[in-house]
């Protein structure tokens, strides 16, 4: 067999991979839809669960990943140019990926036509449906100007528009949570600055990885000055982002009224603190961030895997940060004990069930598709014109 027919084969078979997964994401949805979010772990105090933890890193990832064309492009790094278009291909891909399960989660898909026709400027949902849809136009224009060789004098330019868009989606997906006062556990202004440095380290993560699968797939190497760059960029967003979580959780912890949340996401709240200090702090900053600073570790595949450890800190600490914020009964009276048949004044019991599983993944499903679809058909292959692997 040629090596293009094998080429071929593993394509079909990666691009069936991903649609299957992308249908029994469909699939599940369909059936929550059909029996109602009644067969879900969701409830009346739980209403965003697994799904919108999957959805919520895919779209601040998406943010984060451009970081990559930006410093390219805008800041003029020849290291970074040329890896500019799979990063805008990437941006687009989670951010499909992230809104399809948004869209499906709702309980009523169909309805989305109601927020693309008729805008509530006074919500915050309203602004990030501008945001998300400006997002995909401005990258579309981006990679259009770094493919077509007339346009090339353009491609800073829609690289600045790209990075102040992706900062102000950013800013309007932190800014959902932070402007949401039914929920104690958010409400902070901290927490737009916050999505934006943990976007850098989430969305350089996915890129790492991808990455190391495509050089892997062609039989290629990164080049040690790459390797050693990306290292140390991504251990500096993994410490940015631990030193503003650990600001965010004193803050709260300074005002009387965040206490006893406080307490209960970080010592008292059983999984929670759980997997705070052991799935996000310990092995999704702490355990990535010495194997980025020690080049022995970070050789080879040490950077794909430190990669890793992020993305899974990642979705521990929006598990922590969505589900926990929920779970965490809400204070209306405070001083006062509030107690009824209802429930209230009672930490929320929250287990995911498979069609949630299914829909989350079925998000990445669709980025996967996507990806292997886009580096099939356009040229999205870095190519390092460094001594390292000239031939």
């Amino acid at each position: 067999m040629t090596n293009s027919a094998a080429e071929s084969r593993n394509f079909w078979l990666l691009a069936t991979t991903g649609a299957g997964v992308t249908l029994a994401g469909l699939l599940a949805a369909h059936f929550m839809e059909v029996h109602g979010h009644i067969v879900t772990g969701m409830d009346n105090q739980v209403v965003w669960g697994l799904p919108h933890v999957f959805a919520i890193f895919m779209i601040v990832a998406a943010s984060g990943v451009l970081n990559v064309a930006s410093i390219g492009s805008v800041f003029g790094q020849p290291l970074y140019k040329p890896r500019a278009p799979l990063s805008g291909l990437l941006c687009l891909a989670l951010l499909a990926g992230g809104l399809f399960v948004l869209m499906l989660d709702l309980g009523r898909p169909e309805r989305v036509i109601v927020a693309a026709t008729h805008y509530n400027f006074t919500s915050v949902f309203a602004w990030n449906v501008i945001l998300y849809s400006g997002m995909a136009a401005i990258v579309a224009v981006y990679l259009w100007t770094m493919f077509e060789r007339r346009f090339h004098a353009w491609s800073k330019p829609a690289g600045i528009a790209a990075l102040v868009w992706r900062f102000a989606l950013t800013t309007g997906t932190g800014a959902i949570f932070g402007f949401l006062v039914a929920r104690q556990a958010y409400q902070s202004a901290l927490l737009a600055p916050l999505f934006i440095v943990l976007s850098f380290g989430w969305g350089l993560a996915v890129f790492v990885i991808v990455q190391a699968a495509m050089y892997t797939w062609n039989g290629r190497t990164l080049p040690a000055p790459a390797q050693q760059r990306l290292a140390r960029l991504l251990a500096i967003f993994l410490a940015a982002s631990l030193y503003l979580v650990a600001v965010f959780h004193l803050t709260n912890a300074y005002f009387a009224r965040q206490a006893d949340f406080t307490a209960f996401i970080l010592q008292d709240g059983g999984a929670y603190p759980l997997l705070f200090w052991t799935g996000y702090v310990l092995l999704g900053s702490a355990v990535p961030f010495a194997m980025l600073m020690w080049p022995t570790a970070r050789a080879g595949v040490g950077l794909p895997v430190a990669a890793g450890f992020v993305v899974l800190g990642a979705f521990a600490f929006l598990y922590v940060f969505i589900i926990g914020g929920q779970a965490f009964p809400l204070e209306i009276f405070p001083g006062h004990v509030v107690s009824s048949a209802f429930g209230d004044g009672r930490v929320a019991a929250y287990a995911p069930r498979w069609p949630e599983w299914l829909l989350g993944l079925g998000g990445l499903g669709v980025a996967f598709l996507l990806t292997a679809v886009g580096v099939r058909v356009l040229d999205f292959m870095p190519q390092d014109d460094l001594p390292e692997i000239a031939p």
